[in-house]
C-alpha cells in the first residue's frame, strides 16, 4: 500500500513537494491544486482516499488549509513559516490535537546531510561544552533579477526574510542547543518598492534582511545576520564556538572542526545540482511517509509544536 498524498500549492509544492514525493518509494501523489481554488482545495481534502495533505500555501492561507485538511481526518504536513504570527500557529497545533490527527511542519532542513554533522558532532562533545553561534546568510535571492512584488514582501500576509528563512534557522538552533529563551531582532526593508506582474508599484513593508540576537536553554548565545536583498551572493556560514573547539560549516557544502590543540578535521559534501531544498526534501518525505504509516511523529521529526515554538521566536525577533 503506498502512501496518498494530495499537495496544495503550485509553487514550491508543484516544483519540490509533489516531485519528491512521486519518487519516494511507497508514496503516491494523487492530486496538485492551487493554494488559491477554494473550490479545488475542498474537494482534494474531501477525498477519502486521502492519506497525507501536504500544505505549501502562502502562510496567510495555512490556518484555513490546515483545518480543511483536519475535518477528514486526514494527516497534515504544513509548510513554514507556520501562519503568519504565533497566534495562527497555536491555532493550528489545537485543531490538530482536537482531531487527534498527525501533524509535521515542512522543516526539510533538519535532514541536510551536513547540518545532521554538525549536530552528531556537538552532540558528542567535539568542541566541548556550545558557548556560542554566529550564523550569517547575504543572498540576492530576491534582488538579481529583482523579484516581483507579492505576498512575501507583505508583512500582514506573513511575507518577509524572518519567516522565509530564519523560521529555518531558528528550527535549526532548537534542534542542536534547545529552547530560545530570549529573542529580539532589527528588520531592515533595504527594497522599499517593487513592482508587480503587472507594472504597478506596491510599497514593501515585509523585511528583506535581519538581525537576531538569541540567548538558548544552558545560556548558550547566537547571533543571525541576514539579508535576502544584497548585489551578490556569498555562502552562508555558520560558526558554533565551544569551550575545547569551533565548527565552522560553510554552504552546507564543508564542515570544518577546529581544536584548541591546533588539530583540525574537515568534511567536505559537493552540492547537488538545482534546488537545495531537494537533497533535505527527499530524506524527509522518507519520514513523513513512515509517520503517516505508523500514525506518529517520530522522535526528532518536527511537528506542529516546533512549529508554534518557532513562530514565537519570530514573533519577538519581528517585534
Amino acid at each position: 500500500m503506498s502512501v496518498r498524498v494530495g499537495v496544495i500549492g503550485t509553487g514550491f509544492g508543484a516544483r519540490v513537494a509533489a516531485p519528491v514525493f512521486s519518487s519516494t518509494p511507497g508514496c503516491e501523489v494523487v492530486d496538485v491544486v492551487s493554494a488559491r481554488d477554494d473550490a479545488a482545495v475542498a474537494t482534494m481534502c474531501d477525498r477519502a482516499d486521502l492519506d497525507l495533505v501536504s500544505i505549501h500555501s502562502p502562510p496567510f492561507l495555512h490556518l484555513a488549509h490546515v483545518r480543511r485538511a483536519l475535518v477528514n481526518g486526514h494527516a497534515v504536513l504544513c509548510d513554514k513559516p507556520f501562519g503568519v504570527d504565533a497566534t495562527q500557529s497555536e491555532a493550528m497545533l489545537g485543531a490538530a490535537e482536537a482531531a487527534e490527527c498527525l501533524h509535521l511542519v515542512n522543516f526539510e532542513f533538519r535532514y541536510e546531510p551536513m547540518r545532521e554533522l554538525l549536530r552528531a558532532l556537538v552532540a558528542e562533545g567535539a568542541i566541548g561544552t556550545p558557548e556560542h553561534i554566529g550564523w550569517t546568510h547575504v543572498t540576492s535571492g530576491s534582488r538579481v533579477p529583482m523579484r516581483k512584488h507579492g505576498w512575501l514582501f507583505e508583512r500582514a500576509n506573513g511575507g518577509g526574510f524572518v519567516g522565509a528563512w530564519g523560521s529555518h534557522a531558528v528550527d535549526t538552533l532548537r534542534v542542536m542547543f534547545g529552547e530560545v529563551i530570549t529573542a529580539a531582532g532589527d528588520c531592515r526593508t533595504t527594497i522599499p518598492e517593487r513592482t508587480d506582474a503587472d507594472g504597478a508599484v506596491h510599497a514593501c513593508d515585509a523585511e528583506d534582511g535581519f538581525s537576531a540576537w538569541l540567548i538558548l536553554s544552558g545560556g548558550v548565545t547566537a547571533t543571525i545576520d541576514a539579508t535576502f536583498a544584497a548585489s551578490a551572493s556569498l555562502a552562508p556560514r555558520l560558526v558554533v564556538a565551544g569551550s575545547e573547539g569551533v565548527l565552522e560549516c560553510v554552504g552546507d557544502a564543508k564542515l570544518t572542526l577546529r581544536r584548541s590543540d591546533g588539530t583540525r578535521e574537515e568534511h567536505e559534501q559537493p552540492r547537488a545540482d538545482g534546488d537545495p531544498h531537494l537533497v533535505p526534501m527527499q530524506r524527509f518525505a522518507a519520514v513523513v511517509r513512515d509517520a503517516v504509516e505508523a500514525g506518529v511523529a517520530p522522535a526528532g521529526s518536527p511537528t506542529f509544536v516546533d512549529g508554534l515554538a518557532c513562530a514565537r521566536v519570530l514573533d519577538a525577533i519581528r517585534a
